[in-house]
């Protein structure tokens, strides 16, 4: 599918088939969102359908969570006419943080940071991440907002997967993902 080619229907996750498979190897994720952002129509359909479960939910914030997250959160931030707060990965916060380890996708030990002053107690937050696979990184970005007092208001990504990690926040949160029902299985094997 070309970059200006918009389908005359556009079911929900229509533009899932804008993603490049990996071809770099196993220390990447195994599907490649970053040619949908490039699609106008594409990026704006995946916002809309990550949002609709939200619509009149009390959101004060939008949390991107580093680095895609970013993507997808601050496009997600402008649509609600919310602001937009970066989850980093440690080391990129020049500013006071609180900081959460934990075990990505691949495998790795990690540390994520937020910065102290952006929750105050109660605030709502909209967390966004590009996917989540095992839901260590989403899991950080949850227990970080939380200790500060903050109330995770949801959970958006393109694809939550039907991990044990991914089962656990979909338990506890409300969520919103692009998959069809029908594509899930796919998504969950890495088809």
């Amino acid at each position: 599918m070309d970059l200006c080619h918009v389908p005359a229907t556009r079911e929900k996750g229509w533009y899932l088939a804008l993603m490049a498979p990996n071809v770099k190897g196993p220390n990447y994720a195994w599907l490649d969102p970053s040619r949908l952002y490039c699609h106008p129509q594409g990026l704006q359909d995946c916002v809309a359908d990550l949002l609709q479960p939200f619509r009149g939910d009390a959101i004060d914030v939008v949390a991107g969570i580093d680095a895609m997250g970013f993507i997808l959160g601050a496009a997600a931030a402008a649509t609600l006419r919310k602001g937009f707060l970066a989850i980093r990965k440690a080391g990129h916060l020049c500013v006071q943080t609180a900081a959460q380890p934990y075990t990505d996708y691949s495998g790795r030990e990690k540390v994520m940071e937020v910065r102290t002053d952006a929750i105050a107690p109660g605030l709502r937050v909209l967390l966004v991440d590009q996917w989540v696979e095992t839901g260590g990184t989403m899991r950080a970005a949850i227990e970080l907002v939380e200790r500060l007092g903050g109330v995770v208001a949801g959970v958006a990504a393109i694809c939550i997967e039907n991990s044990e990690g991914g089962k656990w926040i979909q338990e506890r949160y409300k969520c919103s993902h692009c998959v069809p029902s029908r594509l899930q299985p796919r998504f969950d094997q890495h088809q």
